[in-house]
């Protein structure tokens, strides 16, 4: 052992022995796997020659010139599709291609992800089959579905087990529901006894300086069998990897779920080289320390798996049960070690020792395979193989091995250089490699090596021995902590330096709310401990805050500006959930334009360093997103949500003391119940084939919705104009009226007609809400629809009698088709809904006298006040738009509109000038301000539609 006695660890090999580098007792495996001499078809050829000569040098393989062997099948001749060295270049850009279905272009070895020609039992035939089903009781072993649903409420919404068993110790009780338990552990006895088993934890003692601390871990084997082969994900699994374009042409290349990645083609190409009808099974993992407790100091570090052939729309909810715990890491600080280098040393050495005994079926899984059979009983060679590690910075310099302040991502970096952009010489993994196997040839050769390799000296990191993984390029972005825990942080904590804190919150305490964002009524300055929705919600303002504010020296904000606008973009296009050769571009600029502009940060005294790792990170993006897919396949916010359900809630449920034992338990407990749940519901449905098996989704016929029911029955028209605003409203909808029943009538007539009729009624009926869903930003159609709204409502009081001011939100309404030469935006106009109203049906038929089969009157309008058109070119430096009123002899021009023509809500941010006026307030902003800039970031939607 190379280290001292301090930091050593009694924990060795599974087998005893020392780890190798990955595939060195497998040389009569292959003979050559190199491709054919030639010039490479394209960057990936390279890359992937690169990579296999880097896997076989590891390897120890010797090379003839017999070219690729297959040892089962012979020579391998692959012939993969040329993609083409051209992009779209940079003044022709085609981005609205992705909104399209994809030219996909599949592996072109028919064997990848091919079955094995053996069929085994579907995932339900088998739990039915391992539950002993009853064919006429659906909830076996549960008498009846009572017993069933009470059983299910206690274990994963009930109570704890001491409250259910006084439950049912209550006199009557337990008779009077027939349950076959009386108490919470007679449950517990079904539920383990009778349930079939899910991978279980296992329990072992690491010793790290004379001291043993608890570890609990499943096989990680068993994990990944157990989430490859739940039926529920079957209909929806991807077992090889396509290339996806936006053109026909294949020249702009498009990347979404990781299967249209390079990583997953690059490796299935290793594999079939190797040996023919390998299924890829990419590992996502993820570490995290969290606090269990704001007291006593109680805290886990639970580690979490799942695959990337589960579609991300899948993995990232919760309920879908699409991650699985591994296991609880030790959480000590391991205070008792005195000197702190050591200390830190032994800390990252128990790190991996406890992952390289989870991890240590991988080695030869990834190798050899393994035969695995999917949700649908589909058997194929399976090659588990880790892609993606997704952690914080702390967590992913402690899995690389490398000290802080430099890149996790293997880049070479000289203090100073973090914050630039620039490139960086990356390095070597096959020297780290040479680098860690010297850790048996004395502490200080090994100390040197390592050092030389830019890596801590670690003894045996779990990544040593794992197949095709190079554990740089598996640390993964970061949005949560690098962007909005990190640079957006920053960038929030100069401003506010910059402009000064009080006007900063004088403006966010002045913004007119919207459906998409949260108010800060008393700024943001004074908020501790910022959460990261917190941070996304100041992101959705933070230009427009920011964007006529002027410097305390009188100097131009120009590029401060353009730097947070910048940083905005990058955000946004980062997060895109498709993303295209073209996209990919964008966000690269707007990289490149904030570090153009950042050095404005510092000539303002908002910041003295760039050094920021996070900064640094950004790089990584693109590349990122090219090999694994969008940033949405690898996100921390879903990891970071699993400690509720995985963590949190499962020591809540323990006595807290010797919690993890309990933990585990509960947590198999409700899998278990989550699983049998899922049969039951299957059962009920028929028994169904596997593959008609399909996600709930939110119903897509709804696009505008209100209530079946109206706000206030009847507003007078006196009432429209006091409590609603709306001034003019008898004469606007006399105007609508005589339109809809002339419509081939020139405008001066119908206003001439419309000043001396009568309406026959004095009053409508009000609506205070209008909801839409909206279709996916990028068409895609395999994503629930977003839910928006705008509110009409006047002044009223709450159930506390308290009186709350009215909101009248704006919104987007159809105006005409765009001239060729402008953006989409330009077919539309902003206007503020005032009220949303609905005629009487003897009204209605006495008003519009027009109308017949072919042509009935709208049900539902709205009376809007009307801004004016979008200005021909955004902002030069923060690229919105700006609006003002519309105003017709001194009066706000307002009409009477269907409620259909409302595209969506629209934010409006007030051009506050020098000084927010103090007279302003949220609910009155929109009627004071004179000019106002068109927000785009309230949402992916309008971020498109807009920008």
């Amino acid at each position: 052992m190379p280290f001292d006695d301090d930091g050593a660890i009694n924990l060795g090999d599974a087998e005893g022995e020392p780890a190798q580098p990955w595939g060195l007792e497998d040389e009569e495996l292959v003979e050559d796997y190199l491709p054919n001499d030639g010039p490479p078809d394209d960057e990936e050829d390279r890359e992937d020659r690169e990579a296999l000569v880097n896997h076989l040098d590891a390897l120890r393989l010797d090379r003839d010139a017999d070219g690729p062997q297959d040892p089962a099948n012979g020579p391998l001749n692959i012939v993969d599709p040329v993609e083409p060295a051209q992009e779209a270049r940079p003044d022709e850009p085609d981005d609205t291609a992705i909104w399209d279905d994809p030219e996909r272009v599949a592996f072109p070895q028919p064997s990848a992800g091919a079955p094995v020609g053996e069929q085994a039992h579907s995932g339900y035939d088998e739990y039915g089959h391992n539950v002993a089903q009853d064919h006429d009781n659906p909830w076996h072993p549960f008498p009846t579905k009572l017993a069933w649903e009470v059983a299910r409420w206690a274990k994963l919404r009930g109570p704890t087990s001491t409250a259910f068993t006084d439950l049912l110790a209550i006199d009557g009780v337990s008779d009077a529901l027939k349950l076959p338990y009386k108490n919470a552990k007679e449950l517990n006895t079904i539920i383990d006894g009778q349930l079939p088993d899910r991978p279980i934890f296992k329990h072992e003692k690491i010793e790290v300086a004379g001291e043993k601390f608890d570890f609990y871990y499943r096989d990680a084997l068993e994990c990944i069998k157990a989430l490859y082969g739940d039926p529920e994900f079957a209909p929806h699994m991807a077992y090889a990897p396509e290339r996806h374009y936006a053109d026909k042409d294949q020249t702009v290349r498009v990347y979404s779920q990781m299967y249209t990645g390079k990583w997953w083609w690059r490796v299935q190409r290793l594999l079939e080289r190797m040996k023919s009808g390998a299924t890829v099974v990419p590992l996502i993992l993820s570490t995290d320390a969290t606090q269990l407790t704001m007291f006593r100091n109680k805290s886990a570090y639970p580690i979490y798996l799942t695959i990337g052939n589960i579609p991300k729309e899948i993995r990232r909810k919760p309920s879908r049960r699409a991650h699985i715990l591994l296991g609880y890491l030790p959480t000590s600080r391991l205070t008792h070690i005195k000197n702190k280098d050591t200390r830190r040393l032994a800390l990252g050495n128990m790190f991996h020792a406890c992952m390289r005994r989870i991890l240590r079926a991988l080695k030869e899984a990834g190798l050899h395979g393994v035969r695995m059979a999917s949700g649908d009983g589909v058997v194929r060679r399976c090659h588990p193989i880790l892609a993606c590690y997704v952690g914080d910075y702390p967590e992913q310099c402690r899995v690389v091995g490398c000290k802080n302040k430099d890149c996790p991502k293997a880049c070479i970096t000289e203090p100073g250089d973090l914050g630039e952009w620039m490139a960086f010489d990356k390095r070597d993994i096959d020297e780290v490699h040479t680098a860690l196997r010297m850790v048996d040839d004395g502490p200080e050769a090994y100390l040197e090596a390592c050092q030389n390799a830019g890596i801590k000296p670690i003894h045996h990191p779990f990544w040593e021995d794992l197949p095709f993984t190079n554990i740089y390029e598996a640390i993964t972005p970061d949005v949560l902590h690098q962007l909005y825990q990190g640079m957006v942080k920053h960038v929030i904590a100069w401003v506010k330096k910059i402009f000064g804190a009080a006007e900063i919150d004088a403006r966010f305490a002045r913004l007119p709310p919207n459906h998409c964002l949260r108010l800060f009524g008393t700024g943001i300055s004074h908020m501790s401990r910022v959460s990261g929705q917190e941070h996304k919600d100041i992101c959705r303002v933070l230009l427009g805050v920011i964007s006529d504010i002027p410097l305390p020296n009188g100097a131009s904000t120009a590029r401060i500006v353009r730097a947070v606008r910048a940083l905005l973009d990058f955000v946004y296009f980062a997060q895109y959930p498709t993303h295209s050769t073209n996209t990919l571009q964008y966000l690269d600029e707007a990289l490149a334009r904030f570090h153009e502009n950042k050095d404005a940060f510092a000539l303002a005294g908002g910041v003295t360093s760039f050094e920021l790792p996070k900064l640094h990170s950004l790089l990584h993006y693109s590349d990122a997103i090219k090999l694994f897919g969008t940033t949405d396949n690898y996100n921390t916010e879903y990891t970071e949500r699993l400690h509720i359900d995985l963590a949190k809630d499962a020591y809540r449920a323990t006595n807290h003391k010797d919690e993890y034992p309990q933990m585990t338990t509960w947590l198999l407990r409700r899998e278990k119940i989550v699983r049998h749940e899922l049969f039951i519901k299957w059962r009920l449905d028929g028994e169904p084939d596997i593959g008609d098996l399909e996600p709930a989704q939110i119903p897509r016929h709804l696009r505008i919705k209100l209530t079946r029911f109206p706000s206030v029955k009847a507003v007078s028209f006196a009432d429209a104009a006091a409590r609603y605003g709306a001034a003019n409203f008898k004469s606007a909808l006399a105007k609508y009226i005589v339109e809809w029943n002339h419509p081939t009538w020139s405008a001066a007539r119908i206003k001439r007609v419309a000043a001396n009729y009568m309406l026959s009624f004095g009053s409508v009926a009000a609506y205070h809400k209008v909801k839409f869903w909206h279709p996916d930003a990028q068409g895609r159609d395999d994503v629930p629809q977003t839910l928006d709204s705008i509110y009409a409502r006047p002044k009223y009081r709450d159930t506390l009698r308290r009186l709350q001011d009215g909101r009248f939100d704006t919104a987007l309404i159809e105006d005409g088709e765009a001239d060729n030469d402008e953006t989409p935006i330009h077919g539309y106009r902003v206007v503020q809904v005032r009220l949303v109203f609905s005629l009487s049906q003897t009204a209605a038929e006495t008003e519009f006298t027009a109308a017949d089969a072919a042509r009935s009157p709208p049900r539902y309008l709205a009376y809007v006040e009307w801004f004016s058109k979008f200005t021909a070119h955004p902002d030069a430096n923060h690229l919105m738009y700006r609006v003002s009123r519309v105003l017709e002899d001194g009066q706000r021009m307002a009409t009477v509109v269907p409620v259909s023509r409302l595209q969506r809500s629209i934010h409006l941010i007030p051009q506050f000038g020098l000084q927010a006026p103090l007279a302003w307030s949220s609910s009155t902003v929109l009627d004071r301000a004179p000019q106002f800039y068109v927000n785009c970031f309230t949402d992916r939607t309008t971020y498109i539609s807009v920008y």
